[in-house]
């Protein structure tokens, strides 16, 4: 059997040992895809276009506010987030900078709930899921609207971090909202700092999975998908994360794996007791757990450490590595390589991770073996925006919207840059051949071709 057709056979497999519905649609129900997998392979994607020459777009539709919340899809309609301050221009600074500060902006906020039509990026809808002035300051290079909302094809749960947790169906009506509290994020050695939250909720067998790793209290918590009651609270002893939970699956039952500081671990998805932990590494740990391969691959950055592990799901107890020597339940690690702020992907056997400054590294996702190290671009952009893959490349967007469109394998053939015309700090999703982006102020189509029934007729203003 060729590869490339085992890959989509393994997936297939994957998404129906999740018994996440529709994967087989195209649906991308979360951040980056069936359990943040990254990766589509079902269809042909687009190698190379220009936004601002309106080359290879489909459609372009203007998104008002500040989030770098993703889109996610469910059959014909794409879901994003966002959050409407009043100013024309809210401060994002982004680029290559070590500033802490938060940003001004805490006069009242709206924030929105927006469905687009797939096919023609349509306004469809909105809602508003809260109104007020925000309850904690954000990082100046985030928003008050950072998490990917989720949706398992009934419900759409979007997490406003302090203001909420908040459940609509599937036509923007309020289902449930729950109050978790002031969830107050900021740099470990600096606990008055505010950077705000951006860990985003995930759906799995009708719970909603939250990690609330803040300066004060932190857990991970199961809700109730229908009705919002609370089915589990797990406390952590955690410093402030922002990273997503990940599922996976040992011996036919439901776990869940999350980052950390002090407790990067796995837990019980049905009871919420905690399985197995490594303590230490990036002390801002950003990225979210990728399970693949038969493993679990976790990487953070910041302070003294940056590694990259490589765990096996059957994992139990502290398995943190002693005297920095892989063993046990954790198949290879790195100690110095991690990333601090993309989440890698795993796609084709290879494990890519970039770091901020857009260093690309690629591993043998079995053996920890380097292949290569290659700068992206020229070095003068930060890249924030986690890598998607699908047909053969592995797609890396910076933060100044430069998109590198890199051919899988083993070696590194320079890519060319392909441009989005505007900042892009948010994750793409992809579904039937088409690559959403979010933009500074828009959601982007990008396809690699065409339907007939509208070439000729393409309206990139969103009008």
């Amino acid at each position: 059997m060729a590869r490339g057709r085992f890959t989509r056979v393994a997936v297939a497999v994957w998404c129906a040992g999740l018994a996440i519905p529709g994967a087989a649609a195209e649906n991308w129900p979360q951040f980056r895809g069936v359990n943040a997998s990254g990766v589509s392979d079902s269809h042909k994607l687009p190698r190379s276009w220009s936004v601002p020459e309106g080359v290879g777009v489909r459609w372009k539709t203007p998104i008002a506010g500040l989030g770098h919340s993703s889109p996610i899809i469910w059959d014909d309609r794409i879901y994003v987030t966002t959050a409407l301050s009043g100013e024309k221009e809210p401060e994002l600074k982004v680029g290559l900078y070590g500033d802490g500060d938060s940003a001004k902006d805490m006069g009242e906020q709206r924030w929105l709930l927006i469905c687009l039509d797939k096919s023609t990026g349509r306004v469809l809808w909105e809602r508003e899921g809260h109104r007020g002035a925000p309850t904690v300051a954000r990082h100046t290079k985030a928003t008050h609207c950072n998490s990917t909302p989720a949706t398992d094809g009934k419900h759409i749960v979007t997490f406003l971090g302090a203001e909420g947790l908040f459940c609509f169906d599937m036509d923007s009506k309020p289902v449930w909202k729950k109050d978790l509290g002031r969830l107050e994020g900021g740099p470990l050695e600096f606990d008055t700092m505010e950077w705000g939250f951006a860990s985003s909720p995930i759906i799995h067998d009708g719970r909603v999975i939250v990690q609330c790793d803040v300066h004060d209290q932190a857990f991970v918590a199961a809700f109730d998908a229908a009705s919002g009651s609370e089915i589990w609270r797990t406390k952590r002893d955690e410093v402030p994360t922002w990273g997503t939970p990940s599922i996976y699956k040992e011996g036919g039952a439901a776990r869940i794996a999350v980052n950390g500081y002090k407790h990067i671990g796995g837990y019980d998805f049905a009871t919420g007791k905690e399985l197995w932990k490594i303590v230490g590494g990036g002390d801002v740990p950003v990225p979210t757990p990728v399970v693949a391969d038969g493993m679990i691959y976790i990487t953070n950055a910041h302070g003294a450490a940056a590694p990259l592990y490589a765990v096996r799901p059957e994992a139990v107890g502290d398995i943190t590595p002693k005297d920095g020597a892989p063993g046990g339940a954790v198949v290879w690690h790195v100690s110095r390589n991690g990333a601090y702020m993309q989440t890698p992907i795993v796609y084709r056997g290879l494990l890519y991770s970039c770091i901020d400054r857009g260093v690309l590294k690629c591993y043998d996702a079995g053996t920890g073996e380097m292949l290569y190290q290659e700068r992206l671009g020229k070095g003068m952009s930060g890249f924030t925006s986690s890598p998607v893959a699908g047909d053969g490349r592995v797609y890396f967007a910076s933060e100044e919207g430069d998109v590198f469109a890199v051919g899988a394998g083993r070696e590194f053939r320079k890519p060319r840059a392909n441009p989005l015309g505007e900042v892009c700090m948010s994750t793409p999703a992809i579904s039937e051949g088409v690559i959403y982006y979010r933009t500074r102020g828009h959601v982007i189509a990008i396809g690699a071709e065409e339907p007939a029934d509208r070439k000729g007729r393409r309206d990139i203003s969103g009008q």
